[in-house]
């Protein structure tokens, strides 16, 4: 009698445990990045998360715990600000975008975490109107640039010009969001405009021509965006923080099998951007398709980030200097890795040199 009782108690004991922690986790998720709202008011999914949608495991997975997965909109030309601002308020759990303004709100005093690296990063360009005779940015100077100001491509501008020499102060410089930047150096009524795979579209349409990027540039030049989580949330639900992150690795996973490639296209091209701008940003000769989308932390992406941090430092784009391992947590990536049985699937860089522990702990 006396152990039924206490089997009885422990049944008890265990149903309201299960209660409370059930009770802990949030109502929701609200997650950002290649959300947009369409013309007719729905929502658009672009990019990974368009995929994780379609795979539908971690909708399923939160619905178990009683979750309910929401997408935050944001508008093309105030994604970076609108995201930093979710995360300063507590209205957003998980972002996807660029690095700068990731690089910013943290410097402001917002802690948020990279989780998961994507890929190889983008490129960004270098246009001119079709008539002008610039070949170079040497070219240029003293014309007017239009580059969209504190967007993750402005690290690339940067660069560009610190590896020529160069300054802002040998330009005229002028912010000057994409959409009007586009129909600018359309009209000749700029010099040049530096932007990312939309100089596909202006070459296309045979309205301006590109002269430079970063097709060409070392890796760890490239455009890159990444999950970003806030560090609360992190530190309050690992356990739903590594659900993410799985669900990541388990899209770059199908976005990296070549078969998968048509679906892909479908799903980036529903905003109307042509395929060709797609597959165009997508090639590149000394990359395979499996490691572009690689989620791997390797030494690109510290390598990039110590150099962005740099810069940003030197140019006041933020008001104190990072340290790069209190931004990182490569241990979800990892255990998502291991979980999926994909800790060969991609290359391992973690250590291209005896350095890399430098890399680290900058």
């Amino acid at each position: 009698m006396k152990q039924l009782k206490l089997l009885l108690l422990g049944l008890i004991l265990a149903h309201f445990s299960s209660i409370s922690l059930a009770q802990d986790y949030p109502q929701k998720i609200r997650i950002a990045g290649g959300v947009h709202v369409q013309p007719d008011g729905k929502l658009d999914l672009g990019s990974t998360l368009a995929v994780i949608e379609h795979q539908g495991w971690l909708k399923q997975q939160l619905q178990q715990r009683g979750i309910a997965l929401e997408y935050f909109a944001t508008a093309h030309a105030a994604t970076g600000p609108m995201i930093n601002e979710g995360f300063a308020n507590g209205s957003l759990d998980f972002a996807s975008y660029g690095d700068l303004p990731s690089l910013v709100v943290n410097a402001g005093g917002v802690s948020t975490r990279l989780l998961v690296p994507n890929g190889r990063g983008g490129d960004a360009f270098l246009v001119v109107p079709l008539n002008s005779t610039a070949k170079t940015i040497h070219d240029l100077k003293g014309k007017r640039i239009a580059v969209h100001r504190g967007r993750p491509w402005e690290l690339q501008f940067i660069k560009l010009l610190q590896s020529e020499g160069l300054e802002y102060k040998d330009f005229r410089i002028l912010n000057i969001n994409p959409v009007a930047g586009a129909a600018a150096v359309a009209a000749g009524n700029i010099d040049a405009f530096f932007i990312t795979s939309q100089a596909y579209l202006l070459e296309d349409r045979q309205a301006a021509k590109i002269i430079w990027s970063t097709k060409g540039a070392p890796a760890d030049w490239k455009m890159r965006t990444e999950l970003w989580g806030h560090h609360d949330f992190i530190e309050r639900y690992p356990e739903l923080t590594q659900l993410l992150v799985t669900a990541w690795v388990k899209a770059a996973h199908w976005q990296s099998q070549e078969e998968n490639k048509p679906r892909l296209l479908a799903f980036n091209t529903r905003d109307g951007q042509p395929e060709s701008v797609f597959l165009r940003s997508w090639h590149d000769p000394t990359l395979s398709w499996r490691e572009r989308w690689s989620p791997r932390f390797n030494h690109y992406v510290y390598s990039h980030y110590r150099h962005a941090i740099d810069i940003s430092v030197q140019r006041r784009m933020i008001r104190r200097p990072l340290n790069i391992s209190e931004l990182v947590a490569p241990q979800y990536v990892e255990r998502a890795l291991t979980e999926l049985a994909l800790t060969n699937y991609w290359q391992d860089l973690s250590q291209p040199a005896d350095n890399n522990s430098q890399l680290l702990t900058d």
